[in-house]
């Protein structure tokens, strides 16, 4: 197999591990509400509340609201059927850099200044929400670990765009 191969067939694992891991994470925004409570009982048989129980307040807490909502108030949640769609949309923007990744690196570079972003959103709207500051962080390793196949992506773009004649230039280093 030549480099050329083996870098487009390293570059489409990773992107395919990425947009499956976007598509599960919008999916799960669906059915939050049975999610929710399905994670309490979970919670509730590993013994959590003994072990963490500021974890399982803050998921009581939010099962409460999330029940409260949708009981009386339906259409807020709305906004997690739009998340959800959002990261369908998303994932669908990286059939581009699966199809010709240095054609489509800036998708890639895209989603790296999207997963960088979180961390500023996490940290602003976080205390606003009232969300726990342990919540935040955990909020930010999505960002944090969303960059991590993206940066590796981007590399092998890069390498990919050097072994190949005619390409389209890559302008950021």
């Amino acid at each position: 197999m030549s480099d050329r191969a083996a870098l487009l067939k390293g570059i489409r694992a990773w992107l395919v591990l990425f947009v499956v891991c976007l598509v599960l994470s919008g999916a799960t925004a669906f059915p939050l509400v049975h999610e929710l409570r399905w994670t309490e009982d979970v919670l509730r048989s590993l013994s959590v509340p003994q072990h963490l129980p500021a974890l399982m307040e803050w998921i009581e807490h939010v099962r409460r609201g999330l029940d409260t909502a949708d009981a009386d108030y339906p259409f807020v949640l709305y906004g997690t059927d739009w998340l959800a769609f959002a990261h369908l949309v998303i994932a669908v923007a990286f059939y581009g850099p699966y199809r010709d990744p240095v054609r489509n690196i800036w998708v890639v570079e895209f989603a790296m200044i999207a997963c960088a972003g979180i961390i500023p959103l996490a940290l602003i709207c976080g205390p606003i929400r009232g969300i726990p500051f342990w919540w935040t962080v955990i909020d930010m390793s999505f960002g944090v670990i969303g960059i991590l196949p993206l940066y590796v992506v981007r590399q092998k773009i890069k390498r990919l765009a050097a072994l190949t004649p005619n390409s389209a230039p890559v302008f950021a280093t």
